[in-house]
C-alpha cells in the first residue's frame, strides 16, 4: 500500500521539479551571474546584482512595497473579520447565499476587476460624476497610493475572509456557551474565547493577503499610474524593458526570501498561540 501511494506521488514530484524547483534554480543562477543570458559561455559569477540592491532608490521601492502591503493587509483584517463573523452567525440558508455573493467577484478576471476600479476611481469616473451631480467636491485619489491600497483591499479581501470564516465556523458552540454560563458577557466571550480560537485563520488570512499584495504589479501600474513604483513593477521592468535579467532575478530572490521570513514569523506566532493554550479561561 505504501509503495502504491509512493508511486502516485511521482507525477506531482516531477511537476514540482519542472515548474517550481527548476524555475527557482534558474532565477537563482541568473541572480549570481552577469553577461548575456542567451549565451551561457559569456556568463560569469557575480554578486553585482545584489550590490545594486543597496542603492537608496531600490531600498525605498522595497520599503514602500512592504508598507503598502502591510496597510492593505491591516485593512483587509479590519474589514474581513466582522464580515466573517456576520456570515458565520447568519442562518444556514442565508450563509450560503452570502458566501456566494462574496465569492462571485473572485470568479471574474483579476485584470478586469482592476480595470473596473479604474472606471470608478478615475477623475472622470463613476464616483466623481455622482459627486459633481450633487455639487460636492470631487475625489482626487487616482492615480496614487490610496487607489493602489483600495485595489489591493478589494482584490485580496476574500482571501482574508475565507480562512477566518472557516475557523470560526468550526468553533464548538459548547465552548462559547460555557463561557456565557460562567458569567462572561458577549464582549468578554469574544475577547477571551472566540478571538483566540480564530487566530489560526487570522494568520492564514494575513499570509494569503500579504504575499500577493507585496508582489503585485498590475494594481500599482493601473491604479497608481506609474507614480508609485513597487517591487513587482521593478521586477517586471527589469525583464521586459531593461532586459536586465540578472538584476530582475536578484530582486525576485530577495522578495522571495523576505516573504518566506514573514511567513516564518507568522508561523512562529501561530505556534506560540497553540502552545499558550489559545487564551481560554
Amino acid at each position: 500500500m505504501k509503495n502504491r501511494f509512493r508511486m502516485l506521488s511521482y507525477p506531482y514530484i516531477v511537476w514540482m521539479a519542472i515548474f517550481i524547483i527548476g524555475p527557482i534554480l534558474l532565477i537563482l543562477f541568473y541572480s549570481f551571474t552577469s553577461g548575456n543570458v542567451h549565451d551561457l559561455g559569456s556568463m560569469s559569477f557575480s554578486i553585482g546584482s545584489y550590490k545594486k540592491l543597496f542603492n537608496l532608490m531600490y531600498l525605498k521601492v522595497i520599503a514602500k512595497s512592504f508598507y503598502l502591503a502591510a496597510v492593505a493587509t491591516a485593512l483587509c483584517f479590519l474589514l474581513g473579520y466582522p464580515v466573517a463573523l456576520i456570515i458565520v452567525k447568519a442562518e444556514a440558508r442565508k450563509r450560503n447565499l452570502l458566501m456566494l455573493f462574496f465569492l462571485v467577484p473572485i470568479w471574474m478576471n483579476f485584470l478586469l476587476r482592476t480595470y473596473a476600479w479604474m472606471s470608478i476611481l478615475s477623475p472622470n469616473g463613476f464616483i466623481n460624476r455622482i459627486l459633481a451631480f450633487f455639487g460636492l467636491p470631487m475625489l482626487n485619489i487616482m492615480p496614487g497610493q490610496s487607489a493602489v491600497v483600495l485595489g489591493m483591499v478589494y482584490n485580496f479581501l476574500p482571501f482574508m475572509v475565507l480562512p477566518i470564516y472557516t475557523v470560526l465556523s468550526k468553533i464548538d458552540k459548547s465552548v462559547v456557551e460555557a463561557a456565557m454560563d460562567l458569567g462572561a458577557n458577549n464582549l468578554a466571550t469574544f475577547i477571551k474565547v472566540v478571538f483566540p480560537l480564530s487566530i489560526p485563520g487570522i494568520i492564514t488570512g494575513i499570509t494569503m493577503v500579504f504575499m500577493p499584495a507585496v508582489s503585485t504589479f498590475v494594481i500599482s501600474r493601473l491604479l497608481g499610474g506609474g507614480k508609485d513604483l513597487l517591487i513587482g513593477n521593478l521586477i517586471e521592468q527589469q525583464f521586459t524593458v531593461q532586459r536586465d535579467w540578472h538584476f530582475g532575478s536578484a530582486l525576485s530572490i530577495v522578495l522571495m526570501v523576505l516573504i518566506l521570513l514573514s511567513m516564518a514569523v507568522m508561523s512562529s506566532v501561530d505556534k506560540e498561540e497553540h502552545q499558550g493554550g489559545g487564551g481560554l479561561f
